[in-house]
């Protein structure tokens, strides 16, 4: 597949090809995207008529790109005269310059267009390939172009206009340009992506000609961001460029809200999800938490303000429950998603209460639990009244909305994530393992806050013992004894679903896992039915759902490896979490560095590289996240009480990792680790 472009700003993203172009495909999300909606399916540049050809490509600003292009392929004796140069900043749409240079000792006459047009597809209608059902239209006025959308009460449009006088077409924008020898051409391009069409609402894009600063729409500047976070000095140079990597595509992954516009949230990733999610906006501030620890607080207060409060069976919501997505698109205005926000996730309530935890004791600011607890509450009580659906003790999930609703409400929610040893699809209501081990953390969690912080003695005993039997029946419902496994989950008949995945290594990061069935686990996790060489694989090589390319029956997430990772650590494998976090980062060299949603899980020995998985999201939030978790892992970073605990494992090739300036309750702290000699090549000096 051809590499692509992306840059982003927010809310909003555009995705070209080398070129800087963007042409409509059926099978590449191509496009100027603002708030799921594309408005933007075509922006094509010819010179004499003639596509020009990339030379070079710089994108490596998030919210920037500049493309180095040539009318045509030169031969090897003929050399081009004329050099193109298109730069592109993100923001409320996109502005581009567009430079040409003639090198030539005669002057040149040419024809520049620019060729342009605009679905307005959802994304999920890009997703899907979906026809629309409203109006398209398009208008010149006041020297630029408007193509617009209606449905009803649904309106979009897109604003071209340029800053050299243009032929303005329904088509896109013709100019003839002349220029004298070793002379220069340029305009300035603005693409405006108008939610409604009111001029009073919509009047430029967010970058003019020359700025070439990030201005991000909260918050700190990419400089400051970067400045902000730990610094890493290593001897492995691909490291270092993995967490250069990650902090860059977090902090383009900030998203906004006008619920709350004075700080940002990790949207989960372009181009599908940029937007804010429950699951994955919580699991990528807990990775990044010893890092940048601001994304967790905006998180946790978003979350907050958004929490369920009342039963609305089209949006799966409930009272107390953490929201699962929010989005702006068509489908959504018109009922054929479920309605904005949509809370049809079993697991963004728990994992909520445990980032609300992992904060505090990180950063030991109780000014901000103390002002959750009726949050935190609502959580609790909606885990034990709505989430146990069937009153049996665990949380189980299964939605209401059978027309739109999503059918798997754990982290796999593809249709096909949760299957029988045979393959064979498990039937809802179901219990995943996963989630009762989130919920069995979170009480824990929660003890502590209601002892230490809420001042409830009572409350916190009542959770300590909650914790303690789902900890109990859990170890005797979900283990398959004959398999040395535990389940994936409790099917709607109570059957249990025999698959071999990697959510067993969930259970080791929750600690709900019994001491004498630790090793049994580890074992499953890093043998080479769920291993791959690259990483922990979704599903073992030999279970009937198995499929290396499969969204979630095979394929390995770094996110899902880097909370594995850390609960292979919780256990004492320390080579184990180690092996994990190396095989990793190892596969992030082959994707320039910038670990993605997933990749195949064929086996290392048969690839010799990861191979691409072909609709992964690049970048991701938690895929972001995972390098920066393992090495909190490798350097056993843990906060206890008002100082970090540093017991480092490093793995030979990781050399030497030096983290200096790691933020937390302590102020600033330094964090040491390298490899010493020995037969694995692990543990600290």
């Amino acid at each position: 597949m051809e590499r692509q472009v992306s840059i982003l700003d927010g809310g909003t993203f555009v995705v070209s090809d080398l070129r800087g172009n963007i042409e409509h495909s059926v099978n590449r999300p191509l496009g100027l995207f603002h708030l799921d909606t594309r408005f933007l399916s075509e922006w094509i540049l010819t010179i004499d008529g003639v596509v020009p050809a990339a030379l070079s490509t710089d994108d490596v600003q998030y919210f920037q790109a500049q493309f180095f292009l040539v009318p045509r392929p030169a031969a090897m004796y003929v050399q081009s005269t004329l050099s193109v140069v298109r730069t592109r900043f993100a923001g409320d749409g996109f502005h581009e310059d567009l430079l040409l240079m003639n090198h030539d000792k005669s002057p040149v006459d040419l024809d520049v267009r620019i060729r342009a047009a605009a679905d307005f597809a959802d994304l999920f209608e890009v997703k899907d390939m979906l026809e629309k059902r409203g109006e398209h239209y398009h208008r010149v006025e006041d020297n630029r172009l408007v193509l617009g959308y209606r449905r009803e009460r649904f309106v979009r449009e897109t604003w071209i206009s340029a800053s050299q006088p243009a032929r303005i077409e329904p088509g896109g924008l013709a100019f003839r340009v002349h220029i004298e020898p070793h002379g220069t051409w340029s305009t300035c391009l603005d693409v405006l992506a108008a939610i409604d069409g009111l001029e009073e609402r919509h009047s430029r894009v967010k970058y003019a000609h020359g700025e070439s600063h990030a201005r991000p729409n909260i918050g700190t500047s990419l400089e400051s961001w970067l400045d902000r976070a730990p610094r890493l000095i290593t001897s492995n140079d691909a490291l270092a460029r993995t967490y250069q990597r990650s902090l860059i595509d977090l902090a383009a992954l900030r998203f906004f809200s006008k619920l709350m516009p004075d700080a940002a949230i990790p949207a989960a990733g372009l181009p599908w999800f940029m937007a804010a999610f429950g699951r994955d906006s919580v699991i990528t501030s807990l990775q990044a938490l010893p890092f940048v620890p601001e994304l967790s607080r905006s998180t946790l207060r978003y979350l907050a303000r958004r929490q369920g409060t009342r039963r609305d069976d089209f949006r799966d919501e409930e009272p107390g429950k953490i929201l699962h997505e929010v989005r702006w698109g068509e489908l959504t205005a018109f009922e054929e998603r479920p309605h904005s926000p949509y809370f049809g996730a079993a697991d963004s309530t728990p994992l909520f209460l445990i980032l609300l935890d992992e904060y505090e004791r990180w950063t030991g600011d109780a000014e901000l639990v103390l002002s959750m607890e009726h949050a935190a509450r609502a959580a609790l009580q909606w885990i034990d009244e709505w989430g146990d659906r069937d009153g049996d003790g665990y949380v189980e999930y299964d939605t209401r909305n059978p027309a739109t609703g999503l059918e798997n409400q754990c982290w796999k929610d593809s249709w096909d994530a949760i299957v029988f040893h045979d393959g064979s699809l498990a039937p809802r209501p179901l219990a995943c393992c996963e989630i009762q081990g989130y919920v069995y953390d979170a009480k824990v969690r929660s003890a502590r806050l209601a002892r230490e912080l809420w001042r409830d003695p009572e409350l916190a005993a009542r959770l300590e013992r909650e914790a303690e039997e789902l900890k109990r029946r859990f170890n005797q419902d979900f283990w398959l004894d004959d398999r040395g496994f535990f389940a994936l989950a409790l099917d709607g008949q109570k059957r249990r679903v025999d698959s071999l995945t990697s959510n067993i290594g969930h259970l080791l990061w929750s600690g709900i896992v019994e001491e004498s069935r630790a090793e049994r686990v580890v074992e499953h996790l890093l043998g080479p039915r769920l291993f791959s060489g690259w990483g922990v694989r979704t599903m073992a090589d030999d279970e009937g759902g198995y499929n290396p390319i499969g969204y979630h029956v095979g394929t390995v997430w770094p996110h899902d490896n880097s909370l594995i990772a850390l609960g292979l650590q919780r256990y004492g494998f320390s080579v184990e979490a180690g092996r994990v976090a190396t095989s990793n980062l190892a596969a992030a060299s082959f994707f320039h560095y910038r670990l993605p949603e997933a990749f195949a899980g064929y086996p290392r020995e048969l690839t010799k590289f990861p191979v691409e998985y072909p609709t992964a999201c690049s970048p991701q939030a938690w895929a972001a996240g995972a390098p920066l978790l393992f090495l909190r892992v490798l350097l056993g970073l843990e906060p206890v009480g008002n100082r970090l605990v540093v017991d480092p494992a490093v793995p030979a090739e990781l050399g030497e990792i030096r983290l200096l300036d790691i933020p937390g309750r302590w102020g600033r702290s330094d964090a040491f680790g390298r490899a010493r000699p020995g037969p694995e090549g692990h543990g600290p000096i």
